[in-house]
């Protein structure tokens, strides 16, 4: 947890016990105060990653993390996917968790639309746009990696792929 804030540290202890009570549903429309932790790592990665980008968009950078959950070769939970590398500058799989700049979101709004997405995807409300995409990059950029792996579509400015598709965990 050493990428929160203390506030928002100390505001996941109360949001923790309130989410446990309210179920998917509730996690689908909950309140930020509401927000479970699956939620608000999920959330910073839509925020940092798409938050110019429409809807569609937003929910692709959720099925990237949301696929790399269910994928073997990466972590199990949506907080590790999100920060996995993290501890290294520049070493991670969303540039914002080791970008060096804050992760505090600026905008209230967007970060609330940013938590909503968040739930719906973590609810299983949204069907996944990406191919079961486990990449993404900008469309302003080409990195090396993108050689070695299946272009599946195009959503606004960020280009989805996935790997071996037989490997692919389906959700």
């Amino acid at each position: 947890m050493d990428h929160f804030s203390f506030k928002t540290r100390l505001h996941l202890a109360v949001i923790t016990v309130l989410f446990l009570a309210g179920g998917l549903a509730a996690l689908a429309t909950a309140p930020v105060s509401q927000a479970s932790l699956a939620q608000i790592c999920l959330a910073q990665a839509i925020y940092f990653e798409a938050r110019g980008e429409p809807r569609t968009g937003q929910y692709g950078v959720a099925s990237v993390v949301l696929n790399r959950v269910a994928h073997p070769a990466y972590p199990d939970t949506v907080c590790d996917v999100v920060f996995q590398g993290s501890a290294r500058r520049n070493a991670c799989q969303f540039s914002f968790a080791c970008d060096g700049l804050s992760d505090d979101a600026r905008h209230d709004r967007v970060w609330r639309g940013s938590l909503q997405v968040a739930g719906r995807a973590l609810a299983g409300f949204v069907p996944d746009l990406t191919g079961r995409a486990t990449h993404y990059h900008a469309t302003s950029v080409e990195p090396a990696w993108a050689k070695e792996l299946t272009h599946t579509v195009t959503i606004g400015a960020h280009r989805f792929y996935h790997d071996r598709p037989a490997m692919l965990a389906s959700r």
